[in-house]
């Protein structure tokens, strides 16, 4: 089954005085700002204040407002029904939604009922590595220098560092020298510079990750940030979309693998000016970039939503409160999705072979793993959603073990019929003179019970 059942438990109330007080502030950035110390902030909850329509506290037209945290502003807008049906459509937009499952289960799903981003999203994991990479092709033109370390702090560590509730992450950085993209691009007369137009940009991940040599060895998913400066005959580059018009952030991504950003170097003013030239790149720039596609990677693109919607930016943080929760949701379905399967495909393996040997130690791994998958579906059932998504790490971790114990090997096992032909060509040629010499013993026995025995 690839349905999930939502259930939604809302309770009403009257607001205290510290949040009547938090809701007279002047906009509604600082009204959400002071509610957060006053809310439940247990994952996957949610709190809605219902303001008059009068209230100037939200801009006018906009009758619903997401703050970063976990809680919205509602605009008392017309009949109580009216109301009823605007707060669960701000529960769905800040909980999940059909199309965020669909996408935690797209392995599972025919391809006619996903979007068409639906598999871009990362596959769970209990770890991911993150690298960036600065290219630099022509090392004789250009001294490129890049505050990675600074700027993963200031950027980057905020980000992980609220993710880490969802998985573990590690990031490393590397400069290649002479790594090309390995696509031509195409010279444009009128605008004086060089093009990579959309359908030439898959062709540009294979050469490049050839030089990467990240992946080898990871046992995580690896997300790779690739920075490259192009070479001196190729500048300026610019990077064109599916109908011929300049990409704004001259980037573009790939789909659970990365991103990519083109970063061009202002031509020198003389031409007579020293090479290599010196440059020094605007890491807030790259970095804005760079977090954006790894919201895109992860699923955290923000959906449509009605123009009398307006969703506060997730700040430094990279993801809002709700957001985490969001992909927290989807992460504990993926893995119960996972564990399944796992568990289906061991018992698929194990019923071919009637010979196998299951260790004690592989019973307790599948029985950990199904006891973990029932409580986790029963936390989630529950609104518990940490203890929910622990649960199902848990019985992830567990499934995988018992798949991948070495003496579950099915090559270590062969059915009857298999053993009858190996053994049968190994036996036959020592058989034969064994047979004929037990025949002759038999021949001579029978012989000299037959002959007379001389009596004196």
């Amino acid at each position: 089954r690839t349905s999930v059942t939502s259930r939604y438990e809302m309770r009403y109330r009257s607001t205290t005085g510290q949040e009547e007080a938090a809701l007279a502030a002047a906009t509604a950035r600082e009204a959400d700002a002071a509610l957060y110390p006053l809310q439940d902030t247990t994952l996957g909850s949610l709190t809605m204040y219902v303001v008059p329509e009068t209230s100037s506290l939200l801009p006018q037209g906009i009758n619903v407002y997401v703050g970063k945290h976990r809680s919205a502003l509602v605009r008392a807008v017309g009949s109580l029904a009216a109301l009823q049906a605007r707060l669960r459509e701000v529960t769905q937009l800040m909980s999940f939604t059909a199309s965020a499952v669909a996408a935690a289960l797209s392995d599972r799903v025919p391809n006619g009922q996903l979007g068409p981003d639906a598999r871009r999203n990362l596959k769970s994991s209990l770890g991911y590595e993150i690298t960036f990479s600065l290219l630099n092709p022509d090392p004789k033109s250009h001294t490129v220098d890049w505050d990675i370390e600074g700027a993963v702090n200031r950027y980057v560590k905020p980000v992980l560092d609220k993710l880490s509730l969802v998985a573990n992450f590690s990031v490393d950085s590397q400069i290649l020298y002479y790594a090309v993209l390995g696509v031509t691009p195409r010279y444009d007369k009128e605008s004086s510079s060089f093009l990579l137009s959309a359908h030439s940009l898959p062709h540009v991940i294979n050469p490049v990750e050839a030089r990467l040599g990240s992946s080898a060895a990871s046992l995580y998913p690896v997300l790779n940030f690739l920075l490259y400066v192009p070479e001196r005959s190729h500048s300026p580059l610019y990077i064109q979309d599916k109908d011929g018009a300049p990409v704004s952030t001259n980037a573009f991504h790939s789909p659970r693998w990365g991103g990519i950003m083109v970063y061009n170097v202002e031509a020198p003013a003389s031409p007579q000016a020293s090479l290599p030239l010196h440059v020094d790149v605007d890491m807030a720039r790259v970095m804005e970039v760079f977090l954006a596609q790894l919201r895109l990677l992860f699923g955290l693109s923000r959906e449509e939503v009605p123009p009398e919607f307006l969703l506060e930016g997730p700040g430094n943080e990279g993801l809002a409160d709700w957001e985490l929760d969001h992909l927290l949701w989807a992460h504990t379905v993926e893995n119960i999705a996972t564990v399944s399967t796992t568990l289906t495909s061991l018992a698929q393996l194990l019923d071919k072979i009637g010979n196998i040997v299951i260790k004690d130690d592989v019973a307790s791994e599948v029985y950990r793993a199904v006891a973990s998958v029932q409580r986790a579906v029963t936390k989630l059932s529950l609104g518990h959603l940490h203890a929910a998504f622990q649960a199902s790490k848990e019985a992830v971790t567990s499934s995988e073990r018992a798949f991948f114990d070495p003496s579950l090997l099915h090559l270590l096992y062969f059915p009857d019929d298999q053993k009858f032909a190996i053994y049968i060509p190994l036996f036959l040629p020592m058989a034969v003179p064994i047979l004929l010499s037990l025949a002759k013993i038999v021949r001579e026995t029978r012989l000299r019970k037959k002959e007379p025995t001389k009596m004196d």
